[in-house]
């Protein structure tokens, strides 16, 4: 298999995350869409996006959970349901992680200042940092 077949694969299997974030999907699962083993599927993932699947994962899920906070009609834990996480624990510590603060605050918080802001700009804004890289949150 060409590396250019293989970049064709694993972005099927990367849109399905982007798109079906809220579903159960793993590794396995993943790898049938790609057509290629677990192991070649998350080692390819990595090396093609820098990233393991599952990061890339949550990533989607959190940018998601923070829209649905900002919102502000769904409680923390129907967030994390809705965003396809099953554990309310794990949830809440990798928002945190990525985000810099727990969900509570975040969607406590005020945002109405994003509130005119276009939805694909805020998206930029408002995307979760990877690798714990997150800053402390406005008047922490």
């Amino acid at each position: 298999m060409s590396n250019l077949e293989d970049l064709v694969r694993l972005r099927k299997a990367r849109d399905v995350m982007d798109r079906d974030y809220g579903q159960p999907l793993d590794v396995p699962a993943l790898a049938r869409v790609a057509l290629i083993s677990p192991g070649h599927f998350s080692r390819s993932f990595r090396a093609a996006y820098g990233e393991t699947p599952y990061s890339y994962l949550m990533t989607r899920r959190i940018e998601r959970a923070k829209a649905l906070l900002r919102r502000g009609d769904l409680s923390v834990t129907e967030v994390c349901f809705e965003v396809g996480c099953t554990s309310l624990g794990s949830f809440s510590s990798r928002f945190t992680e990525l985000v810099g603060e727990s969900p509570s605050a975040y969607r406590a918080r005020d945002h109405a200042d994003g509130a005119a802001v276009p939805p694909c700009i805020a998206k930029v804004y408002t995307r979760p940092v990877r690798n714990g890289e997150a800053k402390p949150a406005p008047g922490a």
